[in-house]
């Protein structure tokens, strides 16, 4: 998969997405999470359009810190310490560092996020009975992928994000077993690569 597939950054659907008629309040709620929300801890299931999946697990502590723990067979780490991300694609033996600033998902690592149409538009917003899911992007980077996030409504919280790659492969992270505002480990978001495993060489 390829790196930004890993960084949209949260099971394959989508919800009818109708256009928005601005709400105030309702896109206040959101805001409000996203700034209020302060570490998550998390299991997903990551799926694409390509055809696509990928398991693991998910820890994030804002501000800026993420670590993504993939499960086998896909050998990936994403590690963000708050100043880059590190991209570790253990099978190639590679260590890619990527800023925040070139990924949509950095919306759910930030602070003091402001949904006013300037750093942050709304283009989309549906809602029914329990969901809540809403497409955000930022006018002033429109290299950036939208990102369409999707929250519960009994709690309101994060359960799902999207996105739609450079590649046009849309990619969906959908998180289960959340846990919000828990005291997290540091170390989950220091990366130290791990050493190859030495050849054994045997008598000749």
């Amino acid at each position: 998969m390829r790196i930004f597939a890993f960084l949209t950054a949260a099971l394959f659907y989508t919800f009818p997405v109708l256009a928005l008629e601005k709400d105030a309040q309702k896109v206040q709620q959101v805001e409000d999470y996203l700034n209020n929300v302060r570490t998550l801890k998390a299991s997903f299931v990551q799926t694409a359009s390509n055809g696509s999946t990928a398991e693991g697990k998910l820890f994030v502590e804002k501000p800026n810190k993420i670590r993504m723990e993939y499960n086998a067979p896909t050998n990936v780490l994403i590690v963000g310490n708050g100043d880059y991300i590190i991209y570790n694609d253990k099978d190639l033996d590679q260590v890619t560092n990527i800023d925040y600033d070139d990924i949509p998902a950095s919306l759910i690592l930030a602070n003091n996020i402001r949904i006013d149409g300037k750093q942050i538009k709304v283009s989309n917003y549906y809602e029914d009975d329990g969901s809540v899911v809403i497409t955000l992007r930022y006018p002033s980077k429109p290299e950036i992928a939208p990102i369409t996030m999707t929250f519960t409504k009994k709690p309101f919280a994060l359960r799902q994000w999207s996105i739609v790659d450079p590649q046009s492969v849309e990619v969906i992270v959908s998180l289960y077993d959340v846990e919000s505002d828990t005291v997290l480990d540091e170390g989950l978001f220091k990366f130290k690569k791990a050493k190859s495993p030495k050849k054994y060489k045997g008598k000749k």
